[in-house]
């Protein structure tokens, strides 16, 4: 596993050709997978009303379509910018293997891309944090995992 400087370069030829364009935010990632870019993302949140339509997200997400499979195993992922909390977690879930980043957080966040309330967010309790958040039916809702221990069909990931 070895960066690839013109995989990052695609990534931030993507998140400058997203702006000038006006289709959407300064940010663009690519999907490699031995050695070739099999799938691209550019910030599409404005121009799909989708808040989770992120570069990564999006790269993540024509990648596994193309490979017809829900886990990146070997991929990696060039991002014009170091993923947000969001986007992070969803290069996990994938099982990516490494994560390049052109832009650090704070280099966003100069421009008004401001992830550091989620960062700390996420580390209060959930008593604390901004947005209410309460358990509800949980005897009920064990009937989900229930029927997923038990179905014949699942498949785990």
């Amino acid at each position: 596993m070895q960066s690839n400087p013109e995989f990052m370069q695609q990534a931030i030829a993507l998140a400058t050709e997203n702006v000038v364009s006006g289709r959407g935010g300064p940010f663009g990632a690519v999907v490699v997978k031995d050695g070739k870019v099999i799938a691209t993302g550019v910030n599409l949140v404005t121009a799909l009303n989708d808040p989770t339509a992120h570069a990564e997200v999006t790269a993540i997400r024509n990648a596994c379509q193309l490979l017809e499979t829900f886990e990146l195993d070997g991929c990696d992922v060039y991002t014009s910018c170091e993923p947000c909390p969001m986007c992070l977690a969803a290069i996990y879930w994938s099982r990516c293997r490494a994560i390049y980043y052109g832009n650090t957080a704070a280099d966003a966040a100069n421009v008004g891309f401001d992830d550091s309330f989620l960062y700390v967010e996420m580390k209060k309790p959930l008593s604390e944090r901004a947005i209410p958040i309460e358990q509800m039916l949980p005897d009920e809702a064990r009937a989900s995992f229930a029927a997923w221990r038990d179905a014949g069909t699942k498949v785990v990931y």
